[in-house]
């Protein structure tokens, strides 16, 4: 019974295990199968949801790297050095020039007037001052307009903050794109860490584009209203605000209306955000713009050879722009001290010009300043584009832009035109011109062809006063006074009567004014040298008279007796040239510049000693550091805490000893006689102890004077670009030496009325000015043609003893009337004692193997 139990119970388990469990396995495969297909599914989703998050990580790390690869550090902003414009200051201290392709002022933020930085932080950036660098509400804003403006070529604005504009501004460029605006971002973020909030704003400030070739609100100022930032209105404050949204719209006239509602809507911000008050602002709107008109940076034209000249020596040393290095001249921000005196050189301008108008003022129109193919819808464009200008009376450069046979229409930069009259048959169409206002039209006026350089130095120093390089350095930046080579004609005597007296000769020595020959060899035979105009000689007579009165004769003899190997050893001395031994040279057939003969003139009036030329005194970095000065000497022990007893420290002389003083004095105490009675003797009426020389050379092409005192040298000559013929009565005495005396008369109070000092061991003697003997009786006059004299002579050289000053006027008296009685037969072998003969002037080629 129990095993049946049993199996019937193991069976019935069974069928109901059988019916029971086929379904519990169905329902429970069902489930799994459910189970497994949503695992299978939620598996799906998260891989999808994976590929997705590692795409988006992946852009983004891209797009960072893409962002932030070879971006500028914003460290570099702690030691920023914005682009600034060279000063230049004359001698006493006035800013004369700026060197400067943009306006560019900077200032400390503690000089931006309140009014000016809440303009600025209400139009630009109002939570300037709680943001980390980003206004997410205003990028925001700024990305909505992108997308609302994709296709049509407008700019998106606004979203980004001041910080943002200076790592756009400084760091990143003005580029359009969604890059740039990503790396704007990051880089603010930065900066926000790296600068204080008044160190970003003035960075700002100083750097932002405000049109008008302005960078910086300063520079803006200046530009728009003429004034500093400390002199603007709240009206002024509002409408430099409203131009960083677009400085060449809102700043120019023809958009005034414009400019004016974006400065009331600046205004009105102020008010909105409590930085001024309604009844401020109210006024501020009743106020008009008050732009002044455009205009260039103006400077004393007179300064510009000088100004130029100084330009090409700072690019030469330091290059002209910031890849050139820090000290750049067109962003370094150096400050440039100069030795221009501006007084010397305006009256050395006026000086110039006038010589120049003299001589080629009233000539024929003959060539213009410059010629273009005109193009009638853009002549003005091509006007401005050349740069020429002419600062003389009420002269301007304008264009031929029409020429209709006896009529003509001249056009100016600024877009006038008129009628001209006074038109030659040379005048073309597309000539450039210069032209004054005459009746209801214009006139021509004719700028000399003529040219010529001047300059003025200072002896004691060798710096350089005053520069005039030509008519007008608007219409030629060539400087003749320090770039032509030209042959000085007789102004180089001096220093072949120098070396004469260097070798034994004194004042007194007598010398043949007779015909000179020297054989040349088989090829060039026998060379005859001849005076002036042809002369032959006038008998002997001292070197004092061959200098006064330049015998060219007398000169080649000095010269040969010396030894002209001597003599072109002394012109390479003083800085004159280098030249080769040739007779010729000892004429001034050489070449050499104004700047050249006027350093060794001063060499000659500071009793031998010289100093290098210069037009720079020193020069300061941004910073104020002088980097470069022309007095390099140091004194070692200037500085010491305690007197050690000894003698007091002092600076060795900085020139340079190339002449004996003696010889020196000597040769200035005869050049003294040339402005007496000699070729200079225009000067004298001046009544100033005066020392010079004048000179032609052959042709005449050139015509010189160079002299002055122990003050001040100048030097000036006159002649073609191209040389040819001034015209046979052309000679320094009547041509160059009256524009030195144009000079001297606007500047009388700047000279002095001391006379000439010597040197120690010079021995005064009198003697008599014809003979150059020793005399006894009688005594020096202030009549220049006095018979006795004052000479200056070195110990071992002096006036041999004469005869008495009855029986000298009694051979004197004979001699004239000898030469008197000869002249009636036509000899010419001697020359009364107040003979002006024309100076000497150099007879032979610079090539001739002499």
């Amino acid at each position: 019974m129990r095993l049946r139990i049993r199996r019937e119970a193991g069976g019935l388990w069974s069928r109901v295990r059988g019916v029971f469990g086929s379904g519990l396995e169905r329902w429970r495969q069902t489930k799994f199968h459910a189970w497994h297909q949503s695992r299978w599914e939620d598996s799906k989703r998260f891989r999808i949801a994976n590929y997705v998050l590692g795409a988006f990580l992946a852009f983004t790390l891209v797009l960072w790297v893409a962002v932030t690869r070879n971006l500028p550090s914003a460290d570099t902003l702690l030691t920023y050095q914005p682009p600034l414009p060279t000063m230049v200051r004359g001698n006493t201290g006035q800013i004369v020039y700026s060197y400067a392709r943009e306006r560019r002022v900077q200032l400390r933020f503690v000089d931006f007037p309140k009014p000016l930085i809440n303009a600025y932080l209400s139009a630009e950036d109002k939570t300037f001052w709680t943001h980390g660098g980003i206004d997410y509400s205003g990028f925001a804003g700024a990305v909505l307009d992108y997308v609302t403006k994709l296709g049509s070529n407008e700019r998106a604005k606004g979203g980004s903050t001041i910080t943002q504009q200076v790592a756009k501004n400084i760091l990143l460029g003005n580029e359009y794109s969604i890059t740039r605006k990503l790396k704007e971002m990051v880089l603010a973020r930065r900066i926000e860490g790296v600068l204080t909030k008044q160190q970003i704003l003035e960075l700002y400030l100083n750097e932002i584009p405000l049109g008008r070739q302005s960078f910086g609100v300063e520079a803006a100022a200046q530009a728009y209203f003429g004034k500093g930032v400390s002199d603007l209105s709240l009206a002024e404050c509002a409408f430099l605000a409203a131009l960083p949204q677009g400085p060449e719209i809102y700043g120019r006239e023809k958009h005034a209306a414009r400019a004016l509602e974006r400065r009331n809507w600046v205004l009105e911000q102020m008010a909105k955000n409590g930085v001024a008050s309604a009844a401020e602002v109210a006024a501020a709107k009743a106020q008009p713009l008050g732009v002044i008109a455009r205009r260039a940076e103006v400077w004393d034209s007179a300064n510009g050879y000088f100004v130029e000249e100084v330009r090409r020596q700072l690019i030469a040393k330091y290059g002209e722009n910031a890849e050139n290095g820090p000290n750049s001249v067109y962003a370094g921000g150096l400050w440039v001290r100069t030795s221009l005196d501006p007084e010397l050189q305006k009256a050395t301008q006026d000086a110039l010009r006038a010589g120049l108008m003299r001589y080629g003022g009233g000539r024929a129109f003959t060539k213009p300043i410059a010629h273009v193919d005109v193009d009638k819808d853009s002549w003005q464009s091509q006007i401005a584009l050349l740069g020429k200008s002419v600062n003389y009376l009420d002269w301007r450069v304008g264009l031929v832009i029409d020429r209709d046979g006896p009529r003509a229409t001249v056009g100016f930069a600024d877009g006038k035109t008129g009628p001209l009259s006074g038109i030659p048959d040379a005048l073309r169409e597309g000539d450039v011109i210069a032209a004054a206002p005459s009746g209801n039209g214009w006139a021509l006026r004719v700028v000399p062809e003529i040219a010529g350089g001047m300059l003025l130095a200072e002896p004691a120093s060798g710096r350089v006063l005053a520069i005039q390089g030509g008519f007008d350095s608007g219409l030629d930046s060539f400087n003749r006074a320090t770039q032509a080579m030209r042959q000085p004609g007789s102004t180089i005597k001096p220093f072949v009567y120098g070396t004469g007296l260097d070798y034994g000769m004194s004042p007194s020595s007598e010398v043949a004014d007779a015909t000179f020959c020297v054989y040349q060899g088989s090829k060039f035979g026998q060379k005859c040298f001849r005076n002036f105009g042809g002369g032959g000689g006038s008998g002997n007579h001292t070197m004092r008279w061959g200098l006064e009165q330049s015998r060219n004769l007398m000169t080649v003899r000095i010269a040969n007796d010396a030894g002209m190997d001597h003599v072109v050893q002394t012109f390479e001395r003083v800085g004159i040239g280098k030249y080769p031994p040739y007779l010729a040279f000892a004429l001034g057939a050489g070449e050499t510049t104004v700047q050249q003969m006027v350093n060794a003139y001063a060499a000659l009036a500071n009793n031998g000693l010289q100093f290098p030329s210069t037009l720079i005194d020193y020069i300061q970095d941004r910073s104020g550091k002088v980097i470069w000065k022309s007095d390099s000497r140091r004194c070692e022990k200037c500085n010491m805490p305690d007197w050690d007893g000894k003698p007091m420290p002092r600076f060795d002389s900085r020139g340079k000893q190339v002449m004996d003083a003696r010889t020196a004095f000597q040769v200035v105490h005869m050049l003294e006689g040339v402005v007496t009675r000699g070729t200079a003797v225009t000067l004298r009426d001046l009544d100033l102890p005066l020392f010079g020389k004048t000179g032609t050379t052959t042709g005449p092409t050139n015509v010189w004077f160079v002299g002055g005192n122990q003050q001040i040298v100048g030097g000036v000559y006159l002649g073609y670009d191209q040389p040819r013929s001034l015209g046979g009565y052309a000679q320094g005495g009547t041509i160059a030496a009256p524009i030195f005396k144009q000079m001297v008369q606007a500047t009388k109070h700047r000279w002095s009325t001391r006379p000439f000092v010597a040197p120690n061991d010079i021995h005064w003697v009198k003697v008599d000015r014809i003979s150059g003997k020793r005399v006894f009786t009688g005594s020096p006059t202030e009549d220049p043609k006095s018979s006795v004299i004052w000479e200056a002579f070195k110990a071992e050289s002096e006036a041999r003893p004469g005869i008495g000053t009855e029986e000298l006027e009694k051979q004197r008296a004979a001699l004239i009337n000898a030469i008197k009685r000869g002249s009636q037969r036509g000899s010419t072998s001697t020359a009364p004692d107040d003979a002006k003969e024309p100076e000497a002037e150099p007879s032979i080629a610079a090539d001739a193997p002499i």
